[in-house]
């Protein structure tokens, strides 16, 4: 698997909660498509009263400024969307995909990132003090438009991509790395979730899909939405290594093969990826069935690795279990520092891990 950031999850994704909050201009096309999860698709037979339908967002072409002012793209001139991320997250890389989008794509774009905690509104996120992620940058049309985020980028919850002058955006991905309230992390948690700061580290095969689909909310709603590896054709079987959002105490886990009918795993066993202790035996799977599993380790785990034979797809995994008092402690610590001032002065840390 690739070390860059596009390894990491995008946290932007409507697949894991991510969503428009709101932008200035949808004429063409809805802002939400910018979070859909999957690529853009195009059918260049459909319109409406409006034009073009495009997988997108589209705002119209604007009238408010000089044609010299707008092919420079200047800052005066711009139509902006934020973005609710999934989870707070260190935002390490963004893509802006123009997918179709060929005569009518904004020329620049800049992206700019926001704490704010809890359920802001609108008109707070708009007035809210909001940090550079990238700079007003030139982009391609009908491609992905991939920039690392400024380095040092503090802890965000909110993020803000504006277009210059105007145009449209097939799809937004912010890759970044999960930092979840720890006020949230309490109790017995799927450790392995990516809301949960779990994200995968490496696998065997993801020729049919990507194993980070594993580690998403709620049942796969289609066969994609899983890991599936090509057939083997050898003697070896299939795996994936899951980093813990937390170091933790496992308690069960689940093992989905929803969706997965022909091609179901016939076995799976899991491990401690650092000492190689088995958590799970070599156990039988079912296709299109969830099964879970309770799991006895003799101590916390922050990796797990999970083994299918011979090979297949799951649609989930969760790895439910408690985190260690002393994990709990050391990123409370860090998390609440990360914090702007002004919303740290919110938090009661006494909450944190209850």
């Amino acid at each position: 698997m690739t070390e860059d950031f596009r390894a990491l999850p995008d946290l932007a994704s409507g697949a894991l909660g991510g969503a428009v909050v709101c932008c200035n201009d949808e004429f063409f096309a809805d802002a939400y498509n910018l979070v859909s999860p999957g690529p853009a698709t195009h059918d260049p037979t459909t319109f409406t009263t409006k034009g073009k339908v495009y997988d997108g967002w589209e705002t119209r072409r604007r009238r408010d400024q000089p044609q010299a002012a707008q092919s420079l793209g200047s800052a005066d001139c711009s139509d902006w969307a934020i973005i609710r991320l999934a989870t707070p997250a260190l935002v390490r890389g963004v893509n802006i995909d123009t997918a179709f989008f060929r005569g009518n794509f904004p020329p620049f774009a800049s992206v700019e990132a926001t704490m704010l905690l809890g359920h802001p509104t609108p008109a707070e996120l708009q007035n809210a003090q909001w940090f550079t992620v990238l700079e007003r940058t030139g982009l391609q049309g009908d491609s992905p438009n991939v920039f690392p985020a400024a380095a040092n980028s503090p802890l965000a919850t909110h993020v803000r991509l504006s277009i210059y002058p105007d145009g449209g955006v097939a799809r937004f991905r912010i890759y970044g790395e999960a930092r979840p309230d720890p006020r949230f992390l309490g109790g017995r948690i799927d450790l392995a979730a990516t809301v949960n700061g779990g994200r995968i580290l490496d696998c065997s095969n993801m020729f049919y899909s990507s194993p980070a689909n594993v580690l998403a909310p709620g049942r796969a709603a289609i066969m994609s939405d899983g890991w599936e590896t090509a057939r083997r054709r050898d003697d070896g079987n299939d795996w994936l290594v899951v980093e813990l959002g937390q170091p933790g105490v496992l308690h069960n886990v689940v093992i989905d093969t929803l969706r997965f009918v022909g091609n179901a795993p016939g076995w799976a066993r899991l491990s401690d990826a650092d000492t190689g202790a088995e958590l799970l035996a070599t156990s039988p799977l079912l296709p299109d069935s969830e099964h879970r599993f309770r799991v006895a380790a003799a101590s916390p785990v922050s990796r797990v690795r999970l083994d299918i034979y011979p090979d297949g797809g799951i649609s989930r995994l969760r790895i439910n279990g408690s985190v260690t008092e002393s994990a709990a402690t050391d990123y409370g610590a860090r998390w609440l520092s990360s914090l702007p001032p002004d919303q740290a002065a919110l938090i009661d840390s006494s909450q944190f891990f209850e």
